[in-house]
């Protein structure tokens, strides 16, 4: 059964209160993403911000950022965190309720957050805000379909208990936090790498798909 928000909302606000020094699978990439972002930028947008860790670091490049979340909890964090960060906005909405000026956004982000979304509707309303010569880049999850799909799982298992051990000094997260993502995941959906790449090709043409290590995908797309 696919989450509602408010289900998301409840799911992430519990994560929040769990918050602590983990391994975070997104921030490990949020050096590749900066890379296809621009310099400097006037207006931003984030979807799906969570604690506002990548917020922030949009923050330093962007005039504004205006940055989504379900998650007042998450929120809360994100702004007790961006005390230094005041070109930041902060905003409690789901995405799909939000009226973007066309061509409004000289870049957008999300970061695991699409695949609570539609995918296709989703990308086209994000394609609308973003002005010409403005950049969208996603991370998200996906489902493995293929032989080198879970091949790079498997690969990705030790090394994923490898990085935890040298950020935490645990192999394993707290019970707690381990039981919080095991129940926000078993009504996560995710979309296998093909069907993400059909919607792309139907929307976002000559975008750049890369699936990634720690069951991650990007997609990186300049408008033209």
């Amino acid at each position: 059964m696919p989450q509602t928000a408010e289900s998301i909302q409840a799911d992430f606000d519990r994560l929040a209160l769990l918050a602590g020094r983990e391994f975070d699978h997104n921030v490990f990439y949020h050096r590749f993403l900066r890379q296809h972002l621009p310099v400097r930028c006037a207006v931003a947008l984030e979807i799906g911000c969570g604690a506002g860790s990548f917020a922030r670091l949009l923050a330093a490049r962007a005039g504004q950022v205006v940055a989504y979340d379900l998650s007042p909890q998450m929120l809360r964090l994100a702004a007790e965190h961006s005390a230094a960060w005041p070109n930041i906005e902060y905003r409690l909405a789901d995405v799909r309720a939000a009226v973007f000026e066309p061509e409004q956004f000289d870049c957008i982000v999300s970061i695991a957050a699409l695949h609570h979304l539609p995918l296709r509707e989703t990308l086209a309303q994000l394609k609308s805000a973003l002005k010409p010569g403005g950049t969208l880049a996603v991370l998200d999850l996906y489902q493995a379909e293929t032989f080198g799909d879970f091949a790079v799982s498997a690969t990705a298992v030790p090394l994923n208990g490898l990085a935890r051990l040298l950020k935490t000094g645990r192999l394993f997260p707290p019970p707690e936090l381990r039981e919080a993502w095991d129940a926000h995941g078993r009504t996560d959906h995710y979309l296998t790498l093909r069907e993400v790449r059909h919607i792309c090709a139907e929307v976002l043409p000559s975008a750049r798909i890369h699936r990634h290590l720690f069951w991650r995908y990007s997609i990186i797309w300049k408008k033209e």
